[in-house]
């Protein structure tokens, strides 16, 4: 039986289990070993291990202090099976972000010297730099704060993330194909694209085309996901994300539906009206449509939105000052661009909630001197 150290933090909509890199180095097993038995990757109810049967539940980060200049922080980002013993690395996680940036502050990874201290990340899966501002009155690392988010009713620590010079950050480009729009072949024929990375690499179609309004409940959004699963692997060859004979990856790139704004209820019941937002979307998360959205796709939605000529920019309500407002199914979720210097692409600033859950010391089981 191994012991492993870790930290349970709920940062925006997901839970995250965070490791320090020492503690699982110090276990002599590999990473993907080690967190598919923690999990009970293998059992679709996770039920033998700490993972929450979600793609929003199934998660980890591995964080260390960093020497490179202008880090504090590097993570790897883990999105771990569910009824499947696979650990995707291709990717990354903004609310998992947003918790490492507690967990940082925590665990004296960053010196606290004022009122607010800001955490600088590097997400080692994708290369992304984010920081997370978090609220240190009189140099104390906060237990509990007010601040929450779309998609949860429980309150948390606020953290203003930042996602810096997201535009390229997998391909190098903001549009890898060089196109603002593609056409793929769903299951009943072409169907038009927007191939953008930004945050994340993410493949966008207008909901129309799949017969739908883009404000659908997450069960009527349910039915598009097995050809939205399919265009997602034809946006992974068109991206160079994957080759023919690659294994097919369900978190990269990240794909979902957006449309003009319409009156809609959330999953919790509560009505938005079509001027409260600008844009619709419903989004993939793994094999299941997403109760609201990952950070890494509203950001790869903001520029989106931002392009002439793709379809987010097609069917968005445009609007000053960088905003974009996002009618997800969990509520409206804000994100704005600040214009960088040195002709760098904007920073896309999103606002989090974050708690600390639980402090564990997880028993993992061993099976002839690794995990079983």
């Amino acid at each position: 039986m191994l012991r492993l150290q870790g930290e349970m933090i709920r940062g925006g909509t997901s839970k995250c289990w965070i490791f320090d890199h020492r503690d699982v180095a110090a276990t002599g097993v590999d990473a993907d070993a080690l967190l598919l038995a923690a999990f009970n990757a293998a059992d679709p109810r996770q039920i033998d291990g700490v993972g929450g049967a979600s793609s929003t539940t199934s998660k980890a980060a591995v964080v260390q202090a960093s020497t490179r200049p202008g880090v504090d922080v590097e993570y790897a980002f883990a999105q771990v099976g569910i009824g499947d013993e696979r650990v995707e690395w291709a990717s990354n996680c903004g609310n998992c972000a947003t918790a490492v940036a507690l967990y940082a502050v925590h665990h004296d990874l960053v010196p606290i010297t004022s009122d607010t201290t800001t955490v600088r990340m590097l997400n080692v899966n994708t290369g992304a730099r984010l920081t997370g501002t978090i609220p240190t009155p009189a140099g104390v690392a906060p237990e509990e704060g007010t601040a929450r988010v779309p998609g949860t009713s429980a309150p948390g620590v606020p953290v203003l993330l930042g996602f810096q010079d997201p535009a390229g950050s997998t391909t190098d480009r903001a549009l890898p194909t060089g196109r603002a729009l593609d056409e793929l072949t769903g299951p009943d024929g072409p169907v038009e694209a927007s191939l953008v990375d930004a945050g994340a690499p993410a493949a966008l179609f207008e909901a129309k085309a799949f017969g739908l309004e883009g404000t659908e409940s997450l069960t009527a959004f349910a039915a598009a996901v097995p050809a939205l699963t399919l265009l997602r692997r034809q946006a992974a060859l068109a991206m160079g994300l994957a080759r023919e004979d690659d294994p097919v990856s369900h978190a990269v790139p990240k794909v979902g539906i957006v449309a003009r704004p319409a009156r809609y209820r959330t999953a919790q019941g509560n009505l938005v009206n079509q001027d409260e937002y600008d844009l619709a979307v419903r989004m993939v998360s793994m094999h299941a449509p997403h109760p609201a959205i990952g950070l890494t796709s509203a950001v790869a939605l903001a520029t989106a939105a931002a392009t002439p000529g793709t379809l987010a920019h097609r069917v968005a309500r445009q609007t000053a000052g960088g905003t974009l407002r996002l009618g997800t199914p969990a509520g409206v979720v804000t994100t704005r661009a600040v214009p960088a210097p040195d002709g760098a692409s904007p920073t896309v600033l999103l606002h989090r909630a974050a708690r600390r859950i639980a402090r564990a010391e997880l028993l993992v089981p061993v099976l002839e001197g690794r995990p079983a």
